[in-house]
């Protein structure tokens, strides 16, 4: 009972502890992403990408969350002209 009680407490300060560097992680995760996402598509959006060629096959998994992205971004529209997801 007592090591039950010991191990919840313990649980809940952790939780404490950590709670608000969770949300600073997943902000510099999304913009590795985002990143990541720009030099995958800089090619399709004008910006010339000297590793265009290794990083073609990896277009059609970026488009699946395209429209969060463009949006995120401060862009109404997809800026892509052969490819709509609004």
């Amino acid at each position: 009972m007592i090591k039950e009680g010991l191990r919840r407490l313990f649980a809940f300060y952790d939780e404490m502890y950590q709670a608000p560097y969770r949300r600073i992680e997943r902000r510099a995760q999304r913009r590795r992403d985002d990143l990541f996402r720009l030099m995958v598509l800089s090619e399709s959006l004008g910006v010339p990408n000297p590793a265009a060629f290794y990083t073609l096959e990896l277009v059609p998994f970026m488009l699946e969350d395209f429209h969060e992205w463009h949006q995120r971004m401060g862009m109404e529209h997809s800026p892509l002209e052969g490819f709509r997801c609004c």
